[in-house]
C-alpha cells in the first residue's frame, strides 16, 4: 500500500485528500468523509483497510488541515463547516479520483458528520456508484427523494444523536419513495465503528458491518484489485 496527497481546489479555497493506494491494478474508488474531528490517524488507517482489499481511497479534508483536540474543538469545526462548500470538495475529490487515477466506479462512506454528508451526496450526485454512510443525520425528505444511488445506511439502537426515531424517518422515506436502501441497526451507540474510542467501540457490530460494506462496494463498484501476492 502506498499513500499520497491529492492537492483540491474549491471556489472556498484549496484543500487536500489523504490517499492511500492498493498495490494491484485500480478499478474502484471509495470517497471517505471524516468524522467531526478532522483527518485522524483512525480515518487514514480506515482508508487504509480499503487500500488492502484492493481499493483507491481519497479522504478528502474538509477542515483544510484543522484536527479537533477535544469535542468541544470538534462540535465548532463541524458547525462552522458549510454544507454548500463539504459538497463541492466531496464533488472535487470524485474529479480528481478520476483524472488522477484513472477510477472508474466510485463509492462514498463517511462517519457521523461524514455519515451526512456521504449520504446527501449520494442523494445529489449522480457520478457515485454506490453509498454506505454510518450514523450521519437524515437529509430532509425533499433531498432523500432523488436518492438513486444503491446505499446502505447503519445506525447503532443507542445513539442518542442519531436516533432510532430518526432511523425510523428515513425508513419511511425509503418505502415511500422505494428508495435503493438498506438500513442496518445494532444494538450500540453512535461511533460504534471507531475502534480508537473504546467507550463507544463495538467490535462486533464494526466487523459485521465491514463485511456488509465490502458486499456492498463489490456488488455496485466491481470486483476492486486485488493486492500484488494476495
Amino acid at each position: 500500500m502506498n499513500t499520497e496527497t491529492l492537492n483540491l481546489d474549491t471556489s472556498r479555497g484549496a484543500t487536500t485528500a489523504a490517499v492511500a493506494l492498493p498495490a494491484g491494478d485500480i478499478t474502484a474508488a471509495v470517497i471517505l468523509i471524516q468524522e467531526w474531528w478532522g483527518i485522524t490517524e483512525h480515518i487514514r488507517d480506515i482508508a487504509g483497510r480499503y487500500a488492502k482489499e484492493g481499493y483507491i481511497c481519497v479522504a478528502p479534508d474538509l477542515y483544510r488541515g484543522k484536527v479537533a483536540k477535544d469535542s468541544e474543538e470538534a462540535s465548532r469545526l463541524m458547525h462552522d463547516l458549510d454544507t454548500v462548500d463539504g459538497l463541492e470538495t466531496i464533488s472535487e475529490a470524485i474529479v480528481k479520483s478520476r483524472g488522477a487515477f484513472g477510477a472508474q466506479k466510485i463509492g462514498i462512506t463517511g462517519y457521523c458528520m461524514g455519515g451526512t454528508l456521504a449520504l446527501r451526496a449520494a442523494c445529489e450526485m449522480s457520478e457515485l456508484a454506490a453509498a454506505a454512510p454510518f450514523y450521519g443525520d437524515i437529509p430532509e425528505e425533499r433531498v432523500l427523494a432523488k436518492l438513486n444511488v444503491p446505499a446502505i445506511f447503519f445506525a447503532g439502537s443507542r445513539d442518542n444523536w442519531i436516533t432510532p426515531e430518526k432511523v425510523e424517518v428515513l425508513k419511511k422515506a425509503a418505502r415511500e419513495y422505494n428508495l435503493p436502501l438498506e438500513v442496518v441497526s445494532y444494538d450500540a451507540d453512535h461511533a460504534f465503528f471507531n475502534d480508537t474510542r473504546p467507550e463507544v467501540y463495538d467490535a462486533s457490530a464494526a466487523q459485521d458491518a465491514w463485511q456488509r460494506v465490502l458486499a456492498h462496494f463489490r456488488k455496485y463498484l466491481g470486483e476492486a484489485a486485488r493486492p500484488t501476492g494476495a
